[in-house]
């Protein structure tokens, strides 16, 4: 395990005698590799060497194989090579260098070519990174993950020019290892003649000719577990990977891919001190293939069977698929259906534009659930999680603003400062929950401002000026200022939000846990068969559409279709909008006062959303009237349910008004006491000047506190509370 030379082989036979004698020479392995690219062919394409071809016209020396294309030519020779790469893989990039003469320049003899890189990908087991052990060092492994952080481009020698500045003596020393470094010889090897009677060279006599010596551009990246691999109560693994030649540049910080690499050890600067602990060594991946998830929504799963297709259009087809979609989102949830819509809405996403001039506008849809606590908002966003093709759950009390967006840490070996991605951009093209959003600080909340509707994040730190993607819808929970909301008072005294942060929210969702005896006794029926048969007897839906089979239709809603509005909605649309915004510059005026939740363009631009997101769901490529009018029920039925839910409620004065008058009915009447209304009227209208609008409030608040009592069909009040 200790050995340095992870890619280092003899050309010349062992010169040890207890080698394999059965095993194959290098020259016959190498032969055999020749023979596997020049013959392989499928359906009569020779397909490497017609990549080989293509790749050395436009100055490429590299092959991109298959390892299911070598084990269905040669099992054993595949075996070797992911058991032993070490020694195959100089081989392999020796034979691709013998293809490329052959097939490119056949006629030319003494051609100098470069040297080859062999790249490698494979469809077989991935092993996850907690799983990597010492069985697998020197062995070929295939690991998935997200990539948290890539280095600068460094230059690795692969041999050094030194030179003895005593008699100027040449030499040329071969660089093997990843990260381990390479030492000059402590004494001159010049062969000295016998009539040489030069003095003998000082020890360390050799510096390096930089310019003489032979380089290839390297890449350090971290790759860490995807997030919904990692176990709960754990904390995410990372390893390094060492990338170089024709894989760097390849990922970015937050892009998911599958690394396909040697699993090696090195040793770490001064760890040999460290209680003398010489053969303890820090593992690495040396990179010979990496495959990045091409359309982020995807999660590896870019390629559908033509059987699943076939399935999933018949799905689309079905006229119920809106409602049924709807109703397999948390099944054993009670109730609730337009916050279920709304959430299959923001799993699919409306349609990401480019304008001509370049300005982007967002598809992603983000959805705010206010309300009472124990109305399941919780449950909802872990469903969701659970269900969407990537997601990221949070909790507002434990995010801070560099957690939700990206932060600057420094390497400990080269001391320069790198990015690393936070929950807004691991969750790139996938969903981010934040569960009690109002517990957030509010200059934690004011980060995702931009992320939330631009859909980039900005960094400005320590020297560092970058845009990091975050192409992410939102799914947050709160609760009210009170704990509870207050039907007394506007939804501005009930929700503790800015107007720009209100504004970016498609769709606000005011759950209630309204009393209702009715409804609370099918609650108790649900919750009570689910306790004791895992059914909810009220939702015999019982998921008819499984999770997996769900977050598959989601990556190919969102991969294959992206709907268009038609004229005829456009229209509608946009008169729509014009009478929202009639109607709530009506209810300010009456109220005087301006609205706590805006209704902008942004609001427009968020029934447009809604709208293409119900289109693909059934991957119908325009969208028409239909989409529109269920679009505009379900935008009432939330934003602006919530923007009228104070309405009514009068202006600020008469709300001042209504709680003195509490105040002073509190003192009137003790504990028990039964006043008639007629009374009350006398007293406080006519004698105090109060206005009875005001009294008829106090009393009907009181009544909701369950504080009074109306007797004798409402002439009489009974004060039956605190």
């Amino acid at each position: 395990m200790d050995r340095q030379t992870v890619y280092s082989i003899s050309l010349f036979g062992s010169q040890r005698g207890d080698e394999d004698p059965n095993a194959p020479s290098p020259s016959r392995t190498q032969q055999a590799l020749v023979d596997f690219i020049m013959e392989f062919h499928l359906d009569n394409i020779f397909v490497y060497r017609d990549q080989i071809r293509e790749n050395v016209l436009v100055k490429q020396y590299y092959c991109d194989i298959d390892i299911a294309h070598l084990i269905s030519y040669d099992e054993e020779l595949a075996h070797r090579l992911t058991t032993d790469p070490a020694e195959i893989i100089p081989l392999f990039e020796a034979a691709l260098k013998i293809c490329t003469h052959r097939i490119v320049y056949p006629s030319q003899k003494n051609i100098q070519l470069p040297e080859h890189q062999l790249l490698l990908h494979s469809s077989a087991s991935e092993l996850s990174i907690r799983d990597l052990n010492a069985g697998n060092v020197s062995h070929l492994v295939r690991i998935p993950g997200i990539i948290i952080g890539a280095s600068t481009l460094s230059s690795k020698a692969t041999a050094l020019h030194i030179r003895c500045r005593n008699c100027q003596h040449d030499e040329t020393i071969p660089v093997t290892g990843g990260f381990s470094g390479v030492s000059l010889p402590r004494t001159c090897g010049r062969v000295r003649t016998q009539g040489d009677n030069a003095d003998k060279c000082p020890l360390d006599p050799y510096y390096v000719m930089h310019e003489k010596s032979q380089f290839i551009d390297q890449q350090i990246l971290k790759l860490q577990e995807a997030p919904d691999q990692v176990p709960v109560g754990e904390l995410p693994r990372h390893i390094l990977i060492s990338a170089d030649r024709y894989l760097i540049n390849h990922v970015v910080p937050g892009s998911r891919c599958t690394v396909m690499g040697v699993f090696s050890i090195y040793q770490q600067k001064g760890s040999k001190s460290q209680n003398g602990a010489v053969a303890l060594r820090n593992p690495y991946l040396r990179a010979v293939g990496i495959q990045t998830d091409v359309d982020h929504t995807a999660k590896g799963n870019a390629v559908f069977t033509e059987e699943e297709e076939q399935e999933f259009l018949e799905m689309s087809r079905r006229p119920d698929l809106y409602e049924t979609f709807a109703n397999c989102i948390a099944p054993s949830i009670y109730g609730n259906k337009d916050i279920k819509k709304a959430i299959a809405c923001l799993l699919m996403g409306g349609s990401k534009k480019i304008l001509p001039d370049g300005m982007k506008l967002r598809g992603d849809i983000n959805v705010l659930l206010l309300g009472d606590p124990g109305t399941a908002k919780s449950q909802l966003l872990k469903f969701v999680e659970k269900v969407s093709p990537i997601a990221i759950y949070t909790s507002g009390k434990g995010s801070s603003a560099a957690g939700l967006t990206a932060s600057v840490q420094r390497d400990h070996s080269t001391r320069e400062f790198y990015l690393e991605g936070g929950a807004m951009v691991l969750a790139d093209g996938g969903v981010v929950c934040i569960d009690e959003f109002d517990k957030m600080r509010d200059e934690d909340r004011v980060a995702i401002h931009e992320a939330m509707e631009q859909q980039t994040i900005s960094i400005a730190k320590a020297g560092i000026t970058t845009i990091l993607n975050s192409r992410t819808s939102v799914l947050a929970a709160a609760n009210p200022i009170f704990g509870r909301y207050d039907d007394m008072k506007s939804p501005g005294e009930n929700i503790d939000f800015q107007t720009t942060i209100l504004s970016r929210f498609d769709m606000i969702f005011i759950v209630r846990d309204d009393h209702e005896r009715g409804r609370d006794e099918r609650i108790a029926k649900h919750v009570m068969s689910l306790q004791m048969g895992g059914r909810g007897v009220e939702e015999q839906v019982q998921a008819e559409i499984p999770v997996e089979k769900m977050k598959r239709y989601i990556s190919y809603c969102r991969q294959k279709c992206a709907p268009r509005l038609s004229p005829e909605a456009s229209e509608k649309l946009s008169s729509h909008f014009v009478s929202i915004r009639r109607q709530v510059h009506a209810s300010e005026m009456n109220a005087n006062a301006r609205s706590s939740i805006p209704i902008t363009v942004r609001q427009l631009e968020a029934i447009i959303r809604i709208t293409e997101s119900l289109a693909k769901l059934s991957l119908s490529p325009i969208a028409d009237g239909t989409h529109v009018d269920e679009a505009i029920r379900l935008f009432l039925a939330s934003t602006m349910d919530a923007v009228n839910q104070g309405e009514g409620q009068g202006s600020k004065e008469l709300m001042d008004e209504t709680n003195k008058v509490e105040e002073e009915l509190r003192r009137r009447m003790a504990i028990g006491w039964q006043v008639s209304l007629a009374t009350l009227k006398r007293e406080f209208v006519d004698q105090k000047g109060y206005s009875e609008q005001a009294l008829n409030r106090a009393l009907h608040v009181m009544a909701r506190r369950d504080t009074i009592q109306w007797r004798h069909n409402g002439a009489a009040v009974y004060r039956n509370g605190a």
